[in-house]
């Protein structure tokens, strides 16, 4: 194998930011590779220079051979590891096979600038995300950085905060940090909005720019709750009656054990509360919605934009049908449809070695398919029952939930699968 390919990561200030090792390294290149802002960085080096093709993936196993058997280098933006091409080389070619050399990021610049602690900073971005993703996190009194596609990103942010009942959140936009043009712009979110509605001016900085916010609710404003615990208010989603109440879906949830980078096939979506919840418990967590009415699918759609996950997927079928051609999941919820004949077999052989199979059931015959799989196929059988104080006469009384059985399995790995990633 070929010496790892230097990946060197270079501020807007270019050349002067560089660490003396990484100039080293871009000086020795035979070529560097990368966008045509960072290139155009280094210009002054005198090295060759060749703009990434258009799409990029695709082509870079091919590409990356070329590049390490020509003993060339790649440029990217800051930390190449914090959402850069680091990340997608790592993934797609190996780490192995890279030498990455960091500059500090837009998020640490940010955080200096402001002097605000980076440890525990919700950092969202929105460079390929639809700016709802903030609101998965949005929380009074709480900060986050959004790292931002082009210089239109922060109104569209600012929209979405005022439509959440934020909009006297505080947004600082941070442009061109590093370079000799950097600039700072501090505004509420509703400031923002109002000025782009009412005068229709363009953006006050450059595309490269990052947007801090502190969240502030509007007053009056019911504001759902952001964060990463299970179990929002009922009336968060809307419904048509098909939803998992709160108890039932925080216990839920937690047992289906959400976790990074992880994929879950929500089957009988409903309102989309279990595939929402999961989403928004862990960074890069994944959910496939299987919906087979239109009307619930597209209120899935629409909860799931509302609530921080607007990149939650919604497939229109009946399942089982419906999961052929699906990507493996490390966990499944049967939330509907316990019943349907091969259901809970297909999941079951679809699911990760170590993954998690999670099903509920409301009736008598789907509660005897739970007992049945029990009692093949092992696991936790739990039969939650609630009851809510509410008002009977003149005075006060408890009025009991649906029963629900809740059946949980965990996939056994088996020796030869040991090591493999769930």
């Amino acid at each position: 194998m070929s010496a790892p390919v230097p990946v060197v990561g270079v501020g807007a200030d270019g050349l002067d930011g560089l660490a003396p090792r990484s100039r080293r390294v871009l000086e020795a290149a035979t070529a560097i590779h990368g966008s045509p802002r960072q290139l155009e960085l280094v210009a002054d080096l005198g090295v060759p220079l060749y703009p990434w093709p258009s799409p990029l993936v695709p082509a870079l196993p091919v590409l990356f051979g070329e590049i390490a058997r020509s003993d060339a280098a790649i440029v990217a933006s800051g930390d190449p590891m914090f959402h850069g091409i680091g990340s997608t080389l790592a993934r797609i070619i190996g780490p192995q096979r890279l030498h990455v050399y960091p500059a500090p990021s837009s998020a640490s610049l940010a955080a200096a600038r402001l002097g605000w602690p980076l440890a525990g900073l919700d950092v969202h971005s929105c460079v390929t995300a639809d700016p709802h993703v903030v609101l998965a996190t949005a929380r009074p009194g709480g900060r986050a950085l959004v790292l931002c596609r082009d210089a239109s990103t922060p109104a569209a942010l600012a929209r979405v905060l005022v439509d959440a009942g934020l909009g006297e959140s505080a947004l600082t936009v941070l442009a061109d940090l590093g370079a000799r043009a950097e600039s700072r712009h501090a505004l509420t979110a509703t400031e923002l909005t109002g000025a782009i509605e009412i005068t229709g001016a363009s953006a006050r900085w450059s595309d490269l720019c990052v947007a801090a916010v502190e969240y502030r609710a509007a007053p009056g404003a019911a504001v759902v709750p952001g964060g990463p615990a299970p179990g929002l208010p009922d009336a968060a989603y809307a419904n048509d009656g098909q939803l998992t109440k709160r108890v039932a879906r925080a216990v839920t949830v937690a047992a289906l054990d959400p976790h990074p980078g992880a994929l879950l096939w929500d089957i009988g979506g409903g309102s989309g509360s279990i595939g929402i919840e999961w989403s928004r418990m862990a960074p890069g967590a994944r959910a496939v919605a299987v919906e087979r009415d239109p009307g619930r699918a597209g209120r899935i759609r629409a909860n799931a934009i509302r609530l921080g996950v607007p990149g939650l997927d919604v497939v229109e079928g009946a399942a089982p049908a419906a999961l052929d051609g699906l990507p493996r999941p490390d966990a499944v919820f049967v939330g509907g449809g316990v019943t349907a004949p091969g259901l809970l077999d297909a999941c079951w052989d679809a699911l990760r070695p170590g993954g998690r199979l999670v099903a509920a059931a409301v009736t008598l015959e789907s509660e005897r398919v739970l007992a049945d799989r029990h009692a093949t196929h092992g696991g936790t059988l739990t039969r939650l029952g609630v009851e809510t104080a509410e008002p009977l006469g003149s005075f006060t009384g408890w009025r009991p939930a649906r029963p629900v059985v809740h059946l949980e399995c965990v996939k056994p790995v088996e020796p030869s699968e040991e090591g493999s990633t769930p």
